[in-house]
């Protein structure tokens, strides 16, 4: 088997950087001074949201005399430049790219109402002029307020209507909100989405926070920084079993899901183990499903993941065929800068079926508009 010297490949997962100016441009200055901001410092950031103030740290330059904003620009020139952008992704070698917010992450901290319905609007109507329209090859998610399901509903058929293929939702509510598995509440936001035909995009380490309970630190001392990096991929799966258990999966069949950046190999996992609770505790089990939880998984729920060396053996070996690569550009734990070694590390060893569909056919499955990336490269 000849083992080409490019692979293509479509990216369940990448971001775009905001303009700071994003909101003052868009919303009257007394919702703008509300909206999420960020000031970056010599090793730490600041992020401002509705009055509430979040620090968090970063990486520290080195002894080059480099700020840090040189060396965001310097990593990826493309991180809030869609022309730059696609120069980027040819000398990758991606094709297609799902993006979600970056600074607009955080409006899911966002405590009022109105604000959140005002600001989520001026961030998809920005991402629609200055991504979507950009080229079809780049797929922006529609950001959605959570604080009334009315308010949600709303902005998925607007933006639908846009054009949007998916919206992104954090992977837990805000507080005072009920959590997704209550589905009488929120089932007219199921059946937006699938009406609208809209991909269901949960970003994992998305979750509200809290100034009073800090931020993203469940864990200090030793090994801190690993477990806090590695439990942020467990909400993803919270918010899958919560669709599948209270039976929003089984009543919306045409809904899709997509868990982005949490990895992949937690599929046949959690099928097995949702199935073991739904078969031996069936006693205590309400709703009944019409079919065991993991298939509604293995048929619904689709993940992104980018170095896991293990996701592709969920594909191949445990019948998962819903894992699908992403870049998750620009970030630090991305693969700007080494996407083709990386894609060759997981996939050289792999059949060619296999390299296809994690790499271009599980992506097209939820995006068939986005066509085909060039050939790989011999």
């Amino acid at each position: 088997m000849a083992i080409p010297k490019k692979i293509w490949a479509n990216s369940g997962d990448s971001h775009f950087l905001e303009p700071p100016d994003l909101f003052d441009e868009r919303l009257p200055k007394a919702l703008a001074d509300r909206m999420p901001k960020s000031q970056k410092f010599d090793g730490y950031e600041i992020v401002t949201v509705d009055g509430q103030q979040f620090r968090r740290n970063m990486p520290k330059p080195g002894n080059t005399g480099e700020t840090m904003s040189d060396i965001v620009n310097k990593r990826a020139p493309g991180a809030n430049d869609p022309v730059l952008r696609l120069q980027d992704l040819d000398e990758e070698g991606i094709w297609a790219e799902v993006t979600f917010p970056s600074i607009g992450i955080w409006a899911s901290s966002i405590k009022s109402r109105e604000l959140m319905a005002s600001g989520v609007a001026a961030l998809n109507d920005w991402a629609k002029e200055y991504i979507m329209d950009a080229s079809p090859r780049l797929l922006p998610t529609a950001s959605v307020s959570l604080l009334d399901v009315d308010d949600a509903v709303a902005e998925v058929r607007r933006c639908a209507a846009m054009g949007y293929r998916a919206a992104f939702l954090p992977t837990a509510v805000p507080p005072g909100q009920k959590p997704y598995h209550y589905i009488d509440y929120w089932n007219p936001l199921w059946t937006a989405l699938e009406e609208t035909n809209t991909v269901l995009a949960f970003h994992i380490g998305t979750e509200p926070v809290d100034a009073d309970k800090g931020f993203g630190q469940v864990f200090r001392g030793p090994g801190g920084a690993v477990l806090n990096y590695t439990q942020t991929t467990f909400g993803g799966q919270i918010s899958t079993m919560q669709m599948i258990t209270s039976g929003a999966l089984d009543q919306h069949p045409d809904l899709r899901i997509l868990v982005s950046e949490g990895g992949a190999t937690w599929g046949p996992f959690l099928g097995d183990r949702m199935n073991e609770g739904y078969r031996q505790h069936g006693k205590y089990v309400r709703p009944q499903l019409s079919k065991p939880p993991k298939q509604f998984l293995y048929e619904q729920v689709y993940a992104s993941f980018q170095h896991d060396e293990t996701a592709v053996g969920a594909m191949q070996h445990l019948g998962w065929n819903n894992v699908m690569w992403g870049s998750d550009y620009p970030h630090l734990e991305g693969t700007y800068g080494h996407t083709q070694k990386t894609l060759h590390e997981l996939f050289d060893d792999a059949p060619d079926d296999v390299r296809r569909r994690i790499t271009v056919g599980a992506f097209q499955d939820l995006f068939p508009e986005v066509g085909e990336p060039p050939a790989d490269e011999y």
